[in-house]
């Protein structure tokens, strides 16, 4: 049976169910997972930046290339431009997480400066959590 690593069934002697319990995670495979989720949660972020790029660019040239009247659509793109500096704003709460993880990090399990040129998450050793 393949169980998700983080979650098991607890059972007594007896055979009988005692319900779900989470399976604790050592503290290394808790930084592989934690650094892995982070980069993950930065990169999306990043992603719908760009997908919101190309879909403002999209809507300004369908409306010019169209004919239609300058102000068309105008509501709908700055309600994207409102959206995009949520993502930016996002972003930078994201920055002072990872900021903050890094304390953590510090505190309890030693400092280990974030690789540079390196994205988060992606080392060979960090595949194996």
């Amino acid at each position: 049976m393949n169980i998700p690593s983080s979650e098991v069934k607890i059972a007594s002697q007896s055979g009988k169910e005692l319900g779900d319990y989470y399976m604790p995670m050592s503290s290394g495979v808790a930084e592989l997972r934690i650094s892995r989720e982070l980069h993950d949660a930065e990169m999306a972020v990043d992603d719908a930046l760009l997908k919101q790029s190309a879909l403002l660019a999209t809507l300004i040239k369908a409306r010019r290339d169209t004919g239609v009247d300058p102000f068309t659509g105008h509501e709908a793109l700055l309600r994207l431009s409102k959206s995009q500096h949520t993502l930016l704003t996002a972003g930078g709460e994201l920055a002072r997480v990872h900021s903050s993880l890094l304390k953590v990090q510090q505190e309890h399990m030693g400092y280990e400066a974030c690789p540079k040129n390196v994205p988060m998450g992606h080392l060979e050793d960090k595949a194996a959590a």
